[in-house]
């Protein structure tokens, strides 16, 4: 028994685990290794309106919240918004008191130095050089192994969510904790918890190319809408419009290494082969529109030409593009490219999920005592389109406002109600090795499905394709799961059978175009369909 169980290791997770743990037993779960999270990968940074004196002159929450709604193409919950981004000053002290260090200005170290990206009217991006995100991760992380009454367990891959209703009692569905495979052990566990916090990501390997590491296989989102929970707006998924194309490289995730937006923000250009900003051809913000908007001039252009990438162009940036992302000059060259001779060929890959668990502004689901914060849950705050780097920026806050509506509502040590006993797991038999092709085949069949059907450019007869053999896959998924004894492949197959269905399933839905999601049959938002696509298992 623990007073919270929290799956997942990210900013969202591990920055309600840490003050959780002031309050009751915390036990983070986590599937692979603590640092193995999309926190990790960010590059760009974390967007906060700073206070006066420290944010850029003329900046201001008004402006914040205008860039965020204009890119949010009607479905940001406006309140919402800003109760997030309100907070972003608050963000940023608590993360540098558990040793996040952010750049300074070079010309003046008592102050933050401050990026710009696509869709921001203003430089509001705290980064640290071009790997924030795996700066934060790491101070987290540190952070939380010197937190009592904390527990990080690495490699336990949680299986299912476990509920009153699954288990046939009471009249109000509420969580009782999770099962939990010990991948060293094989082991199948029970965490009994009154309090779950979802903080699991988001599904980028739906797609055969994605920004996000293997992990990402939308675990949290799968066992919730099992378990019974809404899901809202999962057709949004966002595609980064710049993902280096090297198609010599021997897997997925050297192909989809990500070249950060904060790269255009300092300057760089979009062109194609023949040195054409094409992307002004689409918005007068060229390079600098909002993701939706680049990410679809660029699949129009590869369409119209027939390309296979088109370019960054840093060039003008000289040595500072060096300077200021090391990360990424030092990536690009092992791969045998020098950006500063040679424009960088890219291409868009899915990025992020800005659907998800529905949950308020406290991160509440429609599951009692089941929290979700961060990049598995939709608060409304992202709408059709995320911001640039408002994601980092979400985990933390709603980290924080979860952990207070759950003390409010559920503090550790109050009676709850009789909870009935939770039936150990029953195994089955291992499956055999040639069996296991089956879900490697499947793996690859779903992702090119995906790829191919449900990406930038939708239509209604590609989805209705895609559907058709999503029901194959989840037929032959079922019958593997429940007939074999459980492993890590099949468990991340099974969930990401059911992320596509549900990204699937509300496309289908929106007869329209709005943010990210775009259809040739509906070209044109429609005013009909300004709120959000709703999921409801039972």
């Amino acid at each position: 028994m623990t007073d919270f169980l929290v799956l997942g290791s990210g900013i969202a997770g591990l920055s309600f685990a840490i003050k959780a743990a002031a309050h009751g037993s915390v036990t983070v779960i986590t599937k692979g290794k603590l640092l193995n999270s999309n926190t990790a990968w960010a590059q760009g940074g974390i967007s906060a309106l700073l206070p006066p004196g420290l944010r850029e002159p003329g900046d201001s929450l008004e402006k914040h919240l205008a860039d965020t709604l204009d890119a949010g193409a009607g479905l940001c919950h406006e309140d919402a918004t800003r109760t997030i981004l309100e907070e972003g000053a608050e963000t940023i002290e608590e993360l540098v008191a558990w040793g996040t260090d952010f750049d300074k200005d070079e010309n003046d170290p008592t102050r933050f130095s401050l990026g710009k990206e696509g869709g921001h009217s203003q430089r509001r991006i705290l980064h640290a050089k071009d790997t924030t995100g795996r700066e934060i991760a790491e101070s987290l992380v540190e952070t939380a192994r010197q937190t009592p009454n904390l527990t990080l367990l690495e490699d336990h891959f949680a299986i299912d969510l476990v509920t009153t209703a699954k288990l046939g009692s009471a009249t109000e569905d509420r969580v009782l904790g999770a099962y939990v495979l010990d991948k060293e052990t094989g082991e199948v566990k029970i965490f009994r918890s009154d309090r779950v916090v979802l903080a699991t990501g988001g599904c980028g390997k739906t797609y055969l190319y994605t920004t996000n590491p293997d992990s990402a296989t939308g675990d949290g989102l799968a066992m919730a809408w099992r378990a019974g929970a809404t899901i809202a707006n999962m057709e949004f998924v966002q595609f980064h419009p710049t993902c280096f194309y090297n198609p010599g490289a021997t897997g997925p995730e050297a192909r989809s290494f990500l070249v950060s937006e904060a790269v255009r923000g300092e300057g760089a250009k979009l062109i194609n082969a023949e040195g054409h900003e094409f992307v002004k051809d689409h918005d007068e913000r060229g390079s600098l529109a909002p993701r939706d908007i680049v990410a679809r001039a660029i699949d129009h252009e590869l369409k119209k030409t027939g390309a296979p990438c088109v370019y960054l162009d840093v060039r003008s940036l000289g040595d500072h593009f060096a300077e200021r992302f090391p990360f990424i000059h030092r990536t690009l060259v092992d791969f045998g490219h020098d950006a500063t001779q040679d424009p960088i060929p890219v291409v868009p890959a899915a990025h992020y999920q800005c659907g998800g668990v529905q949950t308020d502004i406290e991160g509440k689901t429609t599951i009692r005592g089941l929290f979700a914060i961060g990049e598995v849950a939709c608060t409304g705050l992202h709408g059709a389109n995320r911001l640039a780097s408002n994601s980092l920026l979400e985990g933390n806050v709603m980290a924080r406002r979860a952990l207070a509506e759950i003390l409010r509502l559920y503090p550790p040590g109050k009676d709850t109600l009789p909870a009935p006993d939770i039936p150990d797991w029953e195994y089955g038999d291992t499956a055999a090795p040639d069996e296991l092709v089956n879900i490697y085949h499947n793996w690859d069949e779903l992702r090119r499905t995906m790829q191919d059907y449900v990406s930038i450019v939708r239509t209604d007869n590609r989805l209705r394709r895609a559907s058709t053999r999503l029901r194959n896959l989840k037929k032959e998924v079922r019958e593997f799961y429940w007939g074999h004894r459980v492993n890590p492949d099949i468990l991340e197959l099974r969930n990401l059978v059911a992320c596509a269905s549900l990204i699937i399933d509300c496309a289908i839905r929106r007869k329209e175009s709005r943010g990210i999601h775009y259809t040739l049959d509906y070209p044109e938002p429609r005013e009909s369909f300004q709120r959000d696509t709703v999921l409801r298992r039972f």
